[in-house]
């Protein structure tokens, strides 16, 4: 059986925080992509390969972060990943953050389908029978 991580946890460093060591609320970006292309790797899928495998490319158009508490250095954060909308030619991943058993911030990266010419495209099987294998919120 394939492995298909949906989390990934780390600890805030120094560069995750500012001067007073809460975490800079940018910070969360970096690991909602990191655990979404290493989520859609761990499925056959990558974004700079996805046009030629599947002949579509995906194309993030959107994206929100809520911060629900503060950080600090040290702490250990899960990012999780979860379907929050499945369309025709879009979609949109939703990113829980917790410290433990609470939920510190969510965010949100809504994608785009695009054919090779650059215009909307549906979501093809390969791709929507993994993005249906997603928990929903």
């Amino acid at each position: 059986m394939v492995d298909h991580p949906t989390s990934q946890t780390f600890t805030l460093a120094y560069g995750d925080c500012d001067a007073i060591g809460i975490s800079y609320f940018a910070m969360n970006y970096p690991w909602m992509e990191r655990t979404y292309s290493v989520w859609l790797h761990s499925h056959g899928l990558d974004s700079h390969t996805m046009l030629d495998a599947i002949g579509v490319g995906t194309v993030g158009f959107g994206s929100e972060c809520s911060y629900l508490t503060s950080c600090r250095v040290f702490d250990e954060i899960t990012c999780g990943m979860e379907l929050d909308h499945l369309g025709t030619t879009s979609y949109i991943v939703g990113f829980p953050f917790t410290r433990g058993d609470d939920r510190v911030a969510y965010g949100k990266i809504k994608y785009a389908v695009r054919g090779p010419d650059g215009l909307k495209a549906p979501i093809p099987d390969p791709l929507r029978d993994a993005l249906s294998s997603l928990d929903r919120p």
